[in-house]
């Protein structure tokens, strides 16, 4: 820190200065113009830089008690490399022996003594640190700030060492100075007048005139020169409230909220004081809207070396639907797969085609039919309502069709601590199955069915908000999907009976429902180990348990392994359930069409270990960082009726039914996105017996022959080693 950035020693083994070099010389000299923004520069020795260092280390262990500290620069200069080493004789350290205080104003004095327990590091016997003082300094002018005092600045705030004492002691005096320009020589404290709230007329600002509403209400006048926003949904997240003691704490409440809302690109707040009324300040609010809607077109191409597709989407937003802040989402997706194959195009072996359309509203606020206390302090509150319609067909297998309607309550109970309730979700699911024999295929049972599901939803998660940061922490996220008890309590008071056992369910308007209990937690510890480099290790685990009136889970609700952000070895639903290997689907033209939907289950693990590092600082604008990462996990069933007994849970086989694979991936940090390219290798792969799992050992050596066997078995499916993944953020 201390050690002037340009002579500091190179970091990644080299490698930053190697790519500038690469780019920024000719001929073997440096070039001077048109200079790439690729990697760093090396450092050169710089004698001047070198005395500038050995003073600020100076200066560094004296504002840490070390007063008497000299420090003395070594340069030692070999096949063109310099050594630098900086040799500090610190002394003893001086302690505070006396603290003292002085400080006038008898209100100030009281205020600071009565909370100063709650913030004050400042001690008689510690050792002395500028930084301890700088501490006590800015939270004294916060509790000022917070009480009442808007005219107090933070060079009212002195201390004045005295270390002219023996045996390398130190006394410190605190002196809080009162206001020159006060008639009474007092700290004033403030009080809310009234609040004016001013929105302009549109996104471009504010006309050099204004002419505000002549009417207010409870100390605050609302002025909308854009006539778009109603007053209720804005004056809500306003904290800082007619007739209170001004607080710091309230303003950044308010700025806060109000720029959460997202529908203004500036929010600002002034403050005039009352002429009229001494200690009194009249708060300014002005709210610059941003621009109401949008439009969105958004494509990805999933591939690997055996199947491409593509997904389009379009989606339309409204930020002010109804003039309260609501955002309104209407989404059309469509999408298709296709198999590589010899002949054809590149799409002539299409087996999935998805076709959906969704529309949302969201307010900033939680409707419900009772009285609850304003729950914005620590974040915008929103009721979602959400209503969305999905069309899948597989080809030759199965279509599907499921119309889902939801209201959601999201609330924050801390920064870190986030909620979300849905207290209804319906569900109805309407599908066939194309092809008669199903036996081999157990989720194609649940494909046929019609049912409908009503149900609820309660998730929450911790440290949601530290994911970006590069720090030390826990995240949790644990969420439970609960459906059907209410049904079964009204088709018992109705004297339906059912029997799931011999297919005898349930019924409501003569459709069976489910019910079924599906809990899931991701738990993550995330381990800074200085500079850029990161540990990650993370558990994520579900299952999904059918009672009452279901035999069976829904096939939506089933869990599917592999994929960008599980064990990344494997393409998403081609691993598990169990020791589940495709070749025993008989048919050739059954097992193609059936790619992807056969490869679910109802309980799942998965663990993963990642080490996050930097690579290059400077690479076209952004940073290329990089991560090795070991992956491990797999799905079963746990339902005895299963016709595949290979993909049931059994504790004692849990070993040969891990899957493991490792891996190197790429990061491309641009600041606002981190585009991600993952390269996966399978180490373990439970569809084999015995040793016959370790197919790392086949790709060392073999890996044609293997290939080629597996393919004469499990035609069209062929055998990948490595999987590569793409994506935009961090997996995990």
């Amino acid at each position: 820190m201390y050690v002037q950035k340009d002579i500091k020693p190179v970091e990644g083994l080299g490698i930053n200065v190697a790519i500038y070099n690469i780019f920024n010389t000719k001929d073997g000299k440096y070039r001077k113009t048109n200079i790439k923004p690729l990697g760093s520069p090396p450092p050169i020795l710089d004698s001047t830089l070198v005395e500038i260092s050995r003073t600020q280390i100076e200066k560094f262990f004296k504002s840490k008690g070390f007063f008497n500290t000299k420090v003395k620069s070594e340069i030692a200069v070999k096949d063109k490399k310099a050594t630098l080493t900086f040799t500090a004789s610190t002394g003893e350290p001086f302690m505070v022996n006396k603290i003292t205080h002085e400080i006038p104003d008898q209100a100030v004095k009281s205020l600071y003594f009565s909370s100063k327990d709650k913030f004050s590091h400042l001690r008689e016997g510690m050792q002395y640190d500028e930084d301890s003082l700088s501490t006590e300094r800015e939270e004294i002018y916060k509790l000022m700030r917070q009480n009442g005092y808007y005219d107090f600045v933070r060079p009212y705030v002195r201390f004045s060492p005295d270390s002219n004492q023996n045996n390398n002691k130190v006394s410190v005096k605190l002196i809080i100075d009162e206001p020159l320009d006060s008639a009474i020589n007092k700290h004033q404290i403030y009080k809310i007048g009234e609040t004016n709230i001013i929105v302009a007329p549109n996104s471009d600002g504010f006309t050099d005139s204004l002419t505000l509403n002549k009417r207010s209400f409870n100390g605050l006048r609302y002025t909308d020169l854009s006539g778009k926003f109603r007053r209720n949904p804005i004056t809500r997240y306003n904290f800082i409230r007619y007739g209170e003691n001004y607080n710091i704490d309230n303003e950044a409440l308010t700025y806060d909220r109000l720029y959460d809302l997202n529908i203004f690109k500036n929010v600002k707040i002034d403050y005039l004081k009352n002429k009229d009324t001494a200690g009194v300040v009249n708060p300014v609010i002005l709210l610059i809207p941003q621009k109401r809607m949008s439009n969105r077109i958004e494509g990805e191409i999933p591939f690997n070396d055996a199947t491409v597709g593509f997904t389009l989407s379009n989606t339309y937003t409204n930020n002010n639907f109804l003039r309260g802040g609501e955002r309104f989402q209407l989404q059309v997706k469509g999408g298709l797969q296709s198999r590589f194959n010899s002949i054809g195009s590149l799409f002539s072996d299409i087996y999935q085609r998805d076709f959906s359309v969704s529309a949302s509203l969201t307010v900033p606020r939680l409707m419900v039919p009772f009285k609850i206390p304003l729950m914005g302090k620590n974040g915008v509150p929103y009721t979602t309502f959400a209503s969305s319609y999905l069309y899948a067909l597989q080809k030759d297998i199965t279509v599907r069709r499921i119309f889902i309607n939801s209201i959601t309550y999201d609330w924050v109970e801390t920064k870190s601590k986030l909620h979300s309730f849905t207290p209804l979700n319906f569900e109805y699911r309407f599908g066939s199955v194309l092809i008669d024999d199903t036996n081999n295929l157990y989720s194609l049972l649940l494909l046929g069915r019609k049912d409908f599901t009503l149900g609820m939803k309660y998730a929450y998660a911790l440290n949601a908000d530290k994911l970006l940061q590069n720090r030390s922490f826990i995240y949790f996220r644990g969420n439970v999907d609960i459906a059907g008890n209410l049904l079964q309590g009204i088709s018992k008071l109705t004297g339906d009976k059912n029997d799931p056992d011999n297919n005898d369910f349930g019924r409501v308007l003569g459709l069976p429902f489910n019910q079924y209990v599906r809990p899931e937690i991701d738990i993550r510890w995330y381990k800074n180990l200085g500079a850029e480099s990161q540990l990650v290790t993370r558990l994520n685990t579900g299952i999904g348990h059918a009672y009452g009136n279901s035999r069976d889970m829904p096939f939506e609700k089933l869990f599917f392994a592999g994929g960008s952000s599980g064990v990344r070895a494997w393409q998403a639903r081609t691993l598990g359930p169990g020791n589940y290997n495709r070749e025993v689907i008989i048919d050739e033209q059954e097992r193609a069409s059936s790619f992807g939907i056969d490869q679910l289950g109802q309980m799942r693990i998965e663990a993963n270990l990642e080490y996050r590092f930097p690579l290059v600082h400077k690479f076209f604008g952004g940073k290329l960082n990089a991560a090795t990462f070991l992956d491990a996990g797999n799905i079963w069933n746990i339902t005895p009726n299963n016709p595949r007994p290979e993909s049931v849970f059994k504790f004692d086989k849990l070993g040969q039914q891990i899957a493991l694979g490792t891996g190197l991936g790429f990061r491309y940090d641009v600041q606002f996105f981190v585009f991600r390219f993952d390269i996966g290798l399978k180490l373990k792969d439970p569809q084999f017996d015995g040793d016959e799992q370790w197919v790392i050992g086949k790709f060392i050596n073999g890996g044609k022959a293997f290939k080629a066997n597996y393919f004469s078995t499990h035609s069209p499916d062929r055998y990948r080693f490595m999987q590569y993944n793409f994506g935009i953020g961090m997996p995990f």
